[in-house]
């Protein structure tokens, strides 16, 4: 087919590309964002579901090297970037998600009914692993084990944990495929023929009882291109003031009002988890209260730092020192107080603001004054005072390769700091960088 077809979605234009697109300009792919989907059918060849698939231009193939940096983009190009009403209409969305974002905030960003977790076939299983599949599930997910080819002991021991199982008909040998679907289906599973290419492979998979089918032999992965979205630095640090202070809904209204491009990201998020509402949000005032301020808080420090400059965003410093340093912080604190989620929200807003002098050209104090945050995190940031101070100097300390564990363990921390022993630094400061590498690629998106 060479043919091209639109559709319009609100509040932003979506162009679906035919899949070659051999005629899109490399030069502009920085003025679009770009999403695969190819459908998942049912036995009757009805459309059940979509699997998202990161792309990185118009050229439909992927070109990944990071597979929890890909998958950040592609849920963030979904929710944030083209909406989840215009990539899946009323489906659901299958993502790809290594083991890194299972244990990540991203996932949280996503609807749990609108999204399906799909593990990839080189994350370990464990007990670790099994417990966060549990919770994940008991928030409303679903979870499917990808790329399955054989009746493995590791394929046994995660089917409780699973709620659907994908296939590779091209990868199973055809002698394994009846003992390998009759297992599956015996422990209450959702079967799913993947890289179906032929019709013997359809019918075939049919006969064995599958539920649902993907593959080339149905349709080739769709693109998605809209327009990039850049969101303008000074709101965003009003906003983000605003949140940390826990300003009112009218402050916030008033301030979203002046940053346009917020307000449609607003939108896209509150309609990707909006469907179960029974209603259409029909002001921003009610956008705010269906969102909430957490989840505005996290798509607004993904944007803060979006005009950084010429350099790109993981070559930029400061991008990676304010991501990394924010996200430690949040993950320090939610160690040492694991069901405060207002003291890691501060420390997460401690990190951020902790960097904006130097956004700006201007001291610590001054900039804080201005923008009026919360005292707590303006004394920790000016004074390194308070629990948060403390978190601030140890996550320097940490980010500088010196020893954080002195400062948790030294006279003048607070009680319970000591609980943050190098080993558990270390392991935090490892997913400061995971979630770094997973996010900030797409945070100008």
């Amino acid at each position: 087919m060479s043919e091209r077809h639109f559709a319009r979605a609100t509040p932003r234009h979506v162009e679906v590309l035919e899949p070659c697109a051999e005629d899109a300009d490399p030069a502009s792919g920085a003025q679009f964002v770009y999403l695969g989907r190819q459908p998942i059918l049912d036995r009757d060849g009805a459309l059940n579901a979509y699997e998202l698939l990161f792309r990185a231009s118009a050229h439909n193939y992927a070109e990944v090297s990071d597979d929890a940096q890909a998958t950040a983009q592609v849920v963030a190009r979904a929710i944030g970037g083209i909406g989840v009403a215009a990539v899946l209409g009323q489906h659901r969305g299958f993502v790809n998600i290594d083991r890194a974002l299972l244990f990540n905030d991203i996932v949280h960003l996503m609807p749990p009914e609108r999204f399906v977790l799909e593990i990839l076939e080189t994350v370990k299983f464990d007990a670790l692993l099994a417990r966060r599949l549990t919770e994940l599930r008991r928030a409303g997910f679903q979870v499917a084990l990808d790329d399955v080819t054989e009746l493995s002991d590791e394929l046994l021991a995660a089917l409780p944990h699973a709620d659907i199982v994908k296939i590779d008909f091209l990868q199973t040998e055809r002698s394994a495929l009846a003992k390998l679907a009759s297992t599956v289906r015996s422990h209450g599973k959702t079967l799913i023929a993947e890289k179906v290419e032929t019709r013997d492979d359809f019918a075939l998979a049919r006969e064995l009882g599958f539920d649902l089918f993907q593959g080339y032999f149905f349709a080739r992965p769709q693109v998605l291109v809209a327009p990039r979205n850049r969101s303008p630095r000074p709101g965003l640090l009003r906003l983000l003031a605003l949140l940390s202070r826990d300003g009112g809904i009218a402050e916030l209204e008033a301030e979203l009002k002046l940053n346009p491009s917020v307000v449609v990201q607003l939108l896209r998020l509150v309609n990707s988890s909006a469907f179960g509402l029974g209603r259409n949000i029909a002001s921003l005032r009610e956008a705010i209260i269906a969102t909430g301020t957490r989840q505005i808080a996290r798509w607004a420090q993904l944007l803060l730092y979006a005009d950084s400059g010429e350099l790109p965003w993981r070559a930029d410093p400061l991008v990676q020192l304010a991501g990394t340093r924010s996200r430690f912080m949040e993950l320090a604190a939610g160690w040492l107080r694991p069901s405060d989620d207002e003291f890691a929200d501060a420390a997460f807003m401690t990190g951020i603001f902790s960097l904006v002098h130097v956004v700006v050209g201007s001291t610590p104090a001054a900039v804080l004054e201005k923008l009026g945050l919360a005292p707590q995190i303006r004394e920790a940031i000016v004074t390194r005072g308070g629990a948060l101070g403390t978190l601030l100097r140890i996550a320097e300390a940490a980010g500088e390769g010196a020893d954080a564990a002195s400062i948790a363990a030294g006279p003048v921390a607070p009680p319970g700091f000591v609980a943050l022993t190098p080993e558990v630094l270390a392991e935090l400061n490892l997913s400061a960088a995971a979630w770094f590498g997973a996010h900030i690629e797409e945070a100008a998106a």
